[in-house]
């Protein structure tokens, strides 16, 4: 289920680290989105969209899988820079999959502002 909890202008600074991180991977790969998660330990990963002929990944599916295949257990906190209006389904999916329904995945716009926080759930 997609529920809206914020529209928060005063994030938590590791909150704040992984939208910095989103933005700044966008910016340095030229890539329609950024992203970046934490895990349960405090890891970040953070990665830029794919766009392969023979491999397409967003990047927080990108971001997710690298958490995955650096042996993350699970996911506290995700987020996403992009123009998009919204999460779509298939990334909170891969969230959804490895932090559970609850881990929070913010969304901000180009310029870092964090538009909106849903659930993976």
């Amino acid at each position: 289920m997609l529920t809206r909890m914020s529209e928060a202008a005063d994030l938590d600074p590791e909150d704040r680290k992984i939208v910095t991180l989103a933005r700044s991977a966008r910016a340095r790969n030229a890539v329609p989105e950024g992203a970046a998660v934490r895990d349960e330990t405090g890891r970040t990963y953070v990665a830029g969209t794919v766009a392969l002929k023979s491999l397409r990944l967003s990047a927080l599916q990108t971001a997710v899988a690298m958490a995955v295949a650096s042996g993350a257990k699970s996911l506290e906190a995700a987020a996403v820079v992009s123009e998009a209006p919204a999460v779509p389904s298939a990334d909170l999916a891969a969230v959804h999959e490895l932090g559970g329904p609850a881990t929070p995945v913010l969304l901000a716009g180009p310029d870092g502002a964090v538009r909106s926080t849903v659930t993976a759930g």
